[in-house]
């Protein structure tokens, strides 16, 4: 049975919905991995919650620029530490 999810969990996740829905169409598609920077966000914070989500976001978006070449790169699978929180 999944946790529940904590209210600063919804309002990042608000946060990258409104990212998707208002800004990102305006400046078109820029992320170079598979899933997507706001996708591979979503993912994080519904699988790991608010801290560990934020964190792995974070290093997701330092990694996504011109220099690095991307690719696929999916969310680190759920540690039972981190199920059991």
């Amino acid at each position: 049975m999944a946790s529940p999810v904590s209210p600063f969990t919804r309002l990042a996740i608000g946060l990258v919905h409104l990212y998707r829905w208002f800004i990102s169409p305006l400046i078109g598609p820029r992320c170079r991995f598979t899933p997507t920077c706001s996708l591979y966000a979503l993912e994080a914070l519904k699988a790991h919650g608010f801290v560990k989500g934020c964190w792995l976001s974070g290093k997701r978006l330092l990694k996504c620029h011109p220099l690095n070449e991307g690719g696929f790169d999916p969310i680190p699978p759920v540690q039972k530490q981190d199920r059991d929180k």
